[in-house]
């Protein structure tokens, strides 16, 4: 952190301003992409989870509870409905005695990468023998995946439970209040009552959207993470990236540890100011954590990571592409800032321990792989920037010779930001919608994709399950089974309903 990092090590820079922004949008040489034979690191990965997303219950009567329940949420405000308030939730943490008060938080908002690093940050924290809650969204396929207890989803009985439990405190407040609490208002109850009544060491607790006045902002967490910001939700959080920071800057609490992954420049100096005006302490990516050096690996990456405390070496990521490994990076930064790393003292975390944690995450829908013969990846992008991070995953870790996109994305989003992130590394589209009400219709999406890969590479799809088996063929048309690939895309929604159709969850 800048302030406490000792003067002779490496990275130390001058805290003017001007060149603290500068610093923030040019990555040093150091943290380049070393090209690198493919290894085998499975005997270093440690015990791999099992696929942690839920399916439907198999007891009838706790499905149609879990039923019900989801009926109940979604008779409310949706969560991409937005009121600049938070005196709904606010009402609501008092009648339940300030349960997210009882746990210390590591608090994160930014636009791409959030639920990567959560989960990455509740590995390192339960590998340090810390019992974890963590909150994030939107959820792949079942609502239960939002609350995790102990690095895995609630079940649906404690689902249930937790929300009776909260039930008649809800109705009490949606009473004396001019409108209803949402959706999302009621699930962050939900988890924060869940880790205090678990109880929890440490909650890890991802925004819905934007920062201020997201619900989750009744937490005065020490430490605050912003991953990289970029354009998403426009017509909600702002036009510019400085706009949006203006936002998400609202989790950054007095005397507070901020944890900056890489910005443009004008999110970086809002995120800067916020961090001058409530005296928090800030480590940058670049300046005082970051990348060292990564290598190409089977099923994942090898990295050398700069930490507040030194270098980590060796340290095996079962994830894909050069974005994780930065996200592994914030993650890293927010655990030793938790543990007072770099302000109390200057020791590295165990090294075995980072690396055992590290070893064991998963990020479902992220690059994820669940098919082979041809190769099928599901990866969650729903804007521009997650597009293109994972369009270089792709290119760097999979060397497919054919590859087939099917998208099905949400109305309102840069579709044709997204298109044109995919079209330099896919052969042919197939445009398609999921179930979700909010999807775009696939005959809008195709006329922009027409646009952007030409009329003779697209396909129209309606139905996701027919999208999916239309780009199967695509990619097996010249037989190159062992080099043909299928990435589906474009939304959390429709990567969650091709995980089921896949036979995922």
């Amino acid at each position: 952190m800048s302030e406490h990092r000792p003067s002779d090590q490496p990275g130390e820079y001058d805290d003017d301003f001007e060149e603290i922004v500068h610093a923030e949008t040019d990555r040093d040489p150091d943290l380049a992409v070393i090209e690198a034979g493919s290894r085998t690191l499975r005997a270093q990965a440690g015990q791999r989870q099992g696929d942690d997303v839920p399916a439907r219950p198999e007891d009838p009567e706790v499905d149609k509870a879990l039923r019900a329940v989801e009926q109940e949420l979604a008779g409310r405000w949706g969560e991409t409905r937005l009121d600049p308030s938070l005196a709904r939730i606010q009402a609501l943490m008092d009648v339940l005695g300030d349960p997210q008060r009882a746990y210390p938080t590591i608090h994160i908002t930014g636009t791409n990468g959030k639920t990567s690093t959560a989960r990455m940050i509740e590995a390192l924290l339960s590998a340090f023998d810390l019992r974890t809650g963590r909150y994030t969204s939107p959820h792949v396929q079942s609502v239960t995946e939002r609350i995790s207890l102990d690095g895995a989803p609630i079940s649906a009985e404690r689902f249930v439970e937790t929300y009776d439990d909260i039930k008649a405190f809800v109705d009490l407040v949606d009473g004396k209040q001019e409108h209803r609490l949402s959706f999302f208002e009621v699930l962050t109850a939900m988890a924060y009552a869940a880790f205090a009544d678990a109880p929890v060491d440490a909650g890890v607790v991802e925004v819905g959207m934007g920062g201020t006045w997201d619900a989750t902002n009744v937490i005065d967490a020490a430490v605050a993470v912003v991953t990289p910001i970029d354009l998403d939700h426009t017509d909600r959080l702002g036009s510019t990236p400085g706009e949006i920071a203006v936002e998400k800057a609202g989790i950054i609490k007095q005397a507070a540890t901020v944890i900056l992954a890489q910005q443009p420049v004008d999110a970086a100096q809002v995120m800067l100011k916020k961090a001058v005006d409530v005296d928090a302490t800030v480590a940058r990516e670049g300046m005082e954590f970051g990348v060292v050096a990564r290598e190409i690996a089977v099923g994942g990456q090898l990295m050398t990571l700069r930490g507040l405390g030194g270098e980590y070496e060796q340290v095996f990521l079962p994830l894909y592409g050069a974005h994780q490994a930065h996200n592994a990076a914030v993650a890293l930064a927010a655990v030793e800032a938790f543990f007072g790393v770099g302000a109390e003292h200057a020791r590295q975390l165990d090294m075995d321990t980072v690396r055992k944690a590290f070893a064991s995450v998963t990020s479902p829908g992220r690059l994820e792989v669940v098919r082979r013969s041809p190769t099928v990846v599901l990866d969650a992008a729903h804007n521009p920037a997650g597009a293109r991070a994972a369009a270089d995953g792709i290119t760097e870790s999979f060397g497919f010779s054919r590859l087939i996109a099917v998208v099905g994305a949400s109305a309102g989003k840069d579709v044709r930001g997204i298109l044109e992130a995919l079209e330099p590394i896919c052969v042919d589209v197939v445009v398609t919608q999921n179930s979700d009400d909010r999807a775009m219709d696939a005959d809008e999406l195709a006329a922009v994709a027409v646009e952007v890969f030409g009329d003779d590479r697209v396909q129209v799809e309606p139905r996701l399950d027919d999208a999916i088996e239309a780009a199967i063929t695509l990619a097996e048309e010249e037989s190159e089974f062992a080099g043909a690939g299928v990435l589906v895309t474009g939304s959390v929604l429709t990567v969650g309903e091709a995980r089921l159709l896949l036979g995922r969850g």
